[in-house]
């Protein structure tokens, strides 16, 4: 027997970053859960190769789209009304790390790049704004909606070589907060905003760092394993279970949260 509480057939998803592997698995999810999605992605190559993916796992659409130009996004949200009439759930999983804003084990802080720094702050922080405003709004209009935000490990205690990326993603925190406090209070309860922390996943951003080129785990890997009470990495997978549920009805007195997805690795203090 179903759960009408966890169903989520018909609904309109946007995903930002959905040419990503983030993006990408959490759009399959919930493709496979009945919902129509919208990924988003700045690059067209991208979104080609995953609406070619995704197409045979249920309704799925791709638009060119830069997060950080609210115009686009106007744009793009005005498409998905003419095409759909609503938007019921957002998921901001653009953003992560670049390689000039992460230290070497050689640098210092220093030897940070403001250039850089400002950039992963900009992506990670206002690519999660903007699109959070823009499509907030549609959702204020029709006085339901669920937009989930990307936080991170960085924001509960400071992880070396990371300042660029652990600012934003602190940032993300307080603004899930606020605008589910602004949401709840100036429009309808029933629009909420909550964030999940993934713990430590190996992909494409972080792999060089993480696994060593004969396949050997780093010794920042073996010092992240031995933080982790379930002694290993996540599977990408994994997050879309609390993604399911947050934008589920069961989830309907849940907003402002950062649930952490993560083995353990924030509860443990290491004894």
């Amino acid at each position: 027997m179903s759960n009408n509480q966890f169903d989520l057939a018909d609904r309109i998803a946007v995903v930002t970053g959905g040419g990503g592997v983030l993006g990408s698995s959490i759009s399959k999810s919930l493709l496979e859960a009945g919902v129509k999605v919208v990924i988003l992605d700045i690059r067209q190559e991208a979104l080609d190769a995953k609406i070619a993916d995704l197409k045979d796992a249920g309704e799925v659409i791709g638009l060119v789209c830069n997060v950080l130009d609210r115009d686009s996004l106007k744009n793009v949200r005005q498409q998905i009304l003419d095409k759909w009439g609503r938007i019921d759930i957002l998921v901001n999983a653009a953003g992560g790390n670049m390689p000039g804003a992460t230290l070497t084990e050689e640098q210092t802080v220093f030897d940070m790049k403001f250039e850089d720094f400002n950039k992963v702050n900009d992506l990670n922080l206002n690519g999660t704004v903007y699109p959070s405003i823009v499509f907030g709004e549609a959702m204020a209009r029709q006085g339901k909606g669920s937009i989930i935000n990307i936080s991170s490990m960085a924001t509960y205690s400071a992880i070396t070589r990371v300042p660029g990326y652990s600012v934003a993603k602190t940032g993300v925190n307080i603004f899930t907060q606020w605008m589910a406090m602004e949401m709840a209070i100036q429009f309808d309860e029933k629009i909420r905003v909550n964030a999940i922390a993934p713990g430590f996943f190996i992909g494409d951003q972080n792999r060089a760092v993480l696994i060593n080129p004969d396949g050997s785990y780093t010794e920042r890997s073996k010092k992240v394993i031995a933080r982790t009470p379930m002694k290993r990495f996540g599977d990408i997978t994994e997050l879309n279970g609390i993604v399911q549920f947050l934008c589920s009805d069961s989830a309907s007195f849940i907003t402002g949260t950062i649930i952490p997805v993560d083995g353990g690795f924030s509860a443990f203090s290491g004894v």
